[in-house]
């Protein structure tokens, strides 16, 4: 009767422990929830927040802000990196429009000293600015309090 009821509390753990291991796979399988704040009138946002969407990795929650010059300030945004809107994504700032494999890759390398990254202003053909086929050449900027570096580059073209 012993060994009967170890091996039925044995196998009451594994199933509770097999329940608990799809639970918490389930709970990392959702999507990661970005805030972005952004002037109500600025339409490229709302592109940029549909580019991060894509795959069904983030849900980007959009909070329209009257005042964005503080918003920026808030978070350290440098001024000279400043763009339309700021995104607070797990602990990182994203400013402007930088592509989501570069946010892909800040969010799994983690490194150190990094604030966020910021693609200043608003480059024709990056995420969000697409108009034809014109691209503008940008660079994505890691910042933090220990100064900054090129994160990745991207070529413009002609057309």
């Amino acid at each position: 009767m012993l060994h009967f009821l170890r091996s039925a509390i044995a196998r009451r753990s594994f199933a509770g422990a097999m329940l608990l291991g799809t639970a918490l796979t389930a709970c990392a399988a959702q999507a990661a929830t970005f805030t972005m704040y952004r002037d109500p009138n600025c339409g490229c946002c709302l592109a940029w927040a549909d580019h991060m969407e894509q795959g069904e990795k983030h849900v980007v929650e959009t909070v329209n802000h009257p005042d964005m010059a503080s918003v920026k300030s808030q978070n350290g945004v440098p001024d000279d990196l400043r763009s339309c809107h700021t995104v607070l994504a797990d602990g990182y700032v994203i400013e402007g429009h930088v592509p989501a494999a570069d946010v892909e890759r800040l969010l799994a390398e983690r490194p150190e000293g990094v604030t966020g990254l910021a693609v200043a202003g608003m480059p024709m053909g990056s995420p969000g600015m697409e108009h034809g086929n014109h691209r503008q050449p940008f660079q994505v900027i890691a910042f933090g309090p220990e100064g900054r570096s090129v994160w990745a580059s991207y070529p413009g073209n002609a057309s």
